[in-house]
């Protein structure tokens, strides 16, 4: 089957969930399917190394920029046409002509497109389409509207209503529909709701697997460090959560780690604290820690940090959203808190209690194995397009 995939991002660095989800749909669909990919690029990246990392996968790739200019002009046009400002952000007429003439000459058999925000481009097209939501964006968007500056909260609110009416008039054009997890499927805004497919992300449990390192941090958080939701966890933990530690352990040492950190994010570098920035190897991190902890207040989809760290077998601390998607055990694969308290108590338990933080570890990395697995999940999906 020759399918075109159609991406908001190159997807390659894999230093965000939208990117990994895409290179690995594309890996292992790639096996039996003919795969043109048609990314948009808003970002400064090694397109080089993209297509070197790519290239095994595809028999067509093709990158298209889209200026500042550009993605002005749409963000304006989307304001005023009643669409959601992201859908005129990723939306150019150029790269529809590009997108149109590849149809035109390859002649796909089925369409797939990553996000909302890229639908605009193909959902007229009367050719089988697939839309992966991954996660409810208007939900999202919701959830940092309590958090944001007063001067957002009417473009959030606004943002909001957009989404939450263009999730729903979106369905109908796309023959089939997938969603990370059920949670997030509950949110979708259809009648018809349950026609949508859940396909689970997976990890590389051959990259991300126990390594030996000398621990030299007590917490590490992960992710990309420019994303609402994880700098709104950078705060909480630093602000809310770590004063209560320290109480008890007043050298207790933190990591942050991941790409394009905030301004927020570097505000909370200290002695103790240390933000890295980009990384060039993650699981480094990951295995210089004693803990794992994702203090996720708002966001939606499942956390792909908390999939890589059970992998590398280390006891993980998050909150009931974030394991809402994941579905772990609490208190036995996972620690799970909401309030400051609950996450600094988990903490100390945990730094005190070596043989039930190996046990959780041990029992998470059992979890992941057993539940995550990116093949097994891209079948799904082929077996959906078919």
């Amino acid at each position: 089957m020759k399918i075109l995939i159609l991406l908001s991002r190159i997807p390659y660095p894999l230093e965000k969930g939208d990117k990994l989800r895409a290179f690995n749909h594309i890996k292992y669909l790639s096996k039996n399917n003919k795969i043109t990919l048609f990314a948009i690029n808003d970002s400064k990246v090694n397109k080089e190394k993209a297509f070197q990392a790519l290239q095994p996968y595809c028999r067509s790739i093709n990158f298209f920029d889209i200026s500042k200019f550009s993605i002005l002009f749409n963000v304006l046009l989307a304001f005023f046409n009643g669409k959601p400002l992201q859908t005129g952000y990723f939306f150019s007429r150029r790269a529809k002509k590009r997108i149109n003439k590849i149809i035109s000459e390859t002649k796909p058999d089925h369409i797939f497109c990553q996000l909302i925000r890229i639908a605009e481009y193909v959902k007229d097209k009367n050719i089988p389409k697939t839309l992966d939501y991954q996660d409810v964006f208007s939900k999202g968007v919701e959830r940092r509207i309590h958090s944001s500056p007063f001067y957002l909260k009417p473009f959030l609110k606004l943002e909001y209503k957009r989404l939450l009416k263009y999730e729903n008039e979106i369905f109908d054009y796309f023959d089939n529909k997938i969603i990370i997890s059920e949670p997030d499927r509950e949110l979708i805004p259809h009648p018809e709701k349950d026609k949508i497919v859940i396909v689970m992300n997976g990890v590389d449990t051959d990259f991300f697997k126990p390594i030996n390192r000398k621990k030299k941090y007590d917490i590490v958080f992960t992710g990309n460090m420019g994303y609402p939701p994880n700098v709104n966890g950078v705060e909480f933990l630093v602000k809310q959560i770590i004063p209560i530690v320290r109480r008890n352990k007043p050298e207790i040492k933190v990591l942050i780690a991941g790409a394009n950190p905030d301004r927020k994010v570097i505000a909370v570098k200290s002695k103790n604290v240390h933000v890295t920035g980009w990384v060039e190897d993650i699981r480094e991190c990951y295995a210089k820690a004693r803990i794992f902890i994702a203090p996720m207040q708002i966001g939606t989809g499942l956390q792909n940090k908390l999939l890589e760290a059970m992998a590398m077998k280390i006891p993980c601390i998050s909150s009931h959203l974030a394991n809402n998607a994941l579905n772990a055990k609490s208190g036995k694969e996972i620690k799970i808190g909401d309030s400051a308290e609950e996450y600094a108590q988990h903490i100390i338990y945990l730094l005190d209690n070596k043989d039930k933080a190996d046990e959780i570890a041990l029992n998470g990395y059992n979890f992941v194995l057993n539940n995550y697995n990116w093949e097994k999940a891209t079948e799904k999906l082929e077996e959906l397009m078919l």
